[in-house]
């Protein structure tokens, strides 16, 4: 029998959220291609692309996913890839980038390290 933590690695999710500007006008054509990009990752158990209401450029994304190591391997899949390259000309810039660990919501089973 294993003390609590000990023998075993915990499992935990790896979130981001963080905010993308896009060049002016182009906020609905980023949202589309980012959308489009995200159909099959493996291990990724949320991907939300919301307006912000306060700058009609800017977009916030929030992502879970089931490990750090999914989100890393994520950005190297071809459909991934090809989304950013056609995303890139219509970026402006990058924001309020934060990392978190994720432990449980709606949609969202809480994930234990068993």
């Amino acid at each position: 029998m294993f003390a609590a933590g000990v023998g075993r690695e915990e499992k935990r999710m790896y979130g981001l959220i963080g905010k993308m500007t896009a060049t002016p006008g182009s906020r609905d054509a980023l949202v589309a291609i980012l959308l489009e990009g995200t159909t099959a990752m493996p291990g990724c158990l949320g991907y939300v692309v919301a307006h912000d209401p306060a700058n009609a450029d800017a977009i916030w994304i929030t992502e879970v996913w089931d490990s750090e190591a999914s989100h890393k391997e994520s950005l190297s899949l071809p459909a991934v890839q090809a989304a950013i390259a056609r995303a890139r000309p219509l970026i402006a810039g990058f924001s309020d980038r934060v990392v978190t660990t994720p432990v449980g919501g709606v949609g969202l089973g809480a994930v234990r390290g068993d």
